[in-house]
Order: structure tokens, then sequence, then C-alpha cells
């Protein structure tokens, strides 16, 4: 299990990207158009670096749901392989059996 710690830092990081995500696409949109002039878009960049580090998607992790695993993450399920595997075998995830017995 992660420490609740990290838990919580990505659950605060999800919310601030969610928080600025409209801005963010205003401001890529904006400093990457033609028909804007140099300045405006020099400005829109400026404005897109000044905002938070944490308001940026690149920095989520993918974590387990249930424990907050980080590694081998399977995003079909939401789950690491270790959970997913156990969950398997008890037979906790509808439509999902093992290959060979």
């Amino acid at each position: 299990m992660a420490k609740k710690s990290k838990i919580v830092a990505d659950r605060r990081r999800r919310e601030k990207v969610a928080r600025y995500a409209q801005l963010r696409t205003e401001l890529k949109k904006a400093s990457v158009n033609v028909h804007l002039s140099a300045d405006e878009r020099e400005e829109a960049m400026a404005k897109l670096h000044a905002l938070p580090r944490d308001a940026s998607p690149t920095r989520l992790r993918n974590r387990d749901v249930v424990d907050g695993r980080p590694r081998g993450y399977l995003g079909m399920f939401g789950l690491s392989r270790v959970r997913f595997r156990k969950m398997a075998l008890e037979g906790k995830l509808p439509g999902v059996t093992k290959s060979s017995w």
C-alpha cells in the first residue's frame, strides 16, 4: 500500500489539474495562434508558464484505486497488477478468468 501522503498529494494534484484545465487549453491555443500578434502570443505563453506546476496533467500518476500503488497500473481496471491478480483469482472481477488451470 502506498503512503497516505502520496495518495493525498495525487488527489490534490488531480483537483488542481481539473481546476486549471480550461485556462491551460485557452492559453496553449493562444500561444500558437498565428492570427495573434507576437506580443499577444508571448503574453499567453508567459501566463501559461506562470500557472502552478501541479496544474499540468503530466504530473499526474496513475494509481491503484484500492491501495494507491503507483507501479504496474492496469488502466482498463484501475488496479495494480498485484491487486488485479488477487481479485481475479478470488472471482471478484466479472468476466475475468484465468487462462489455464
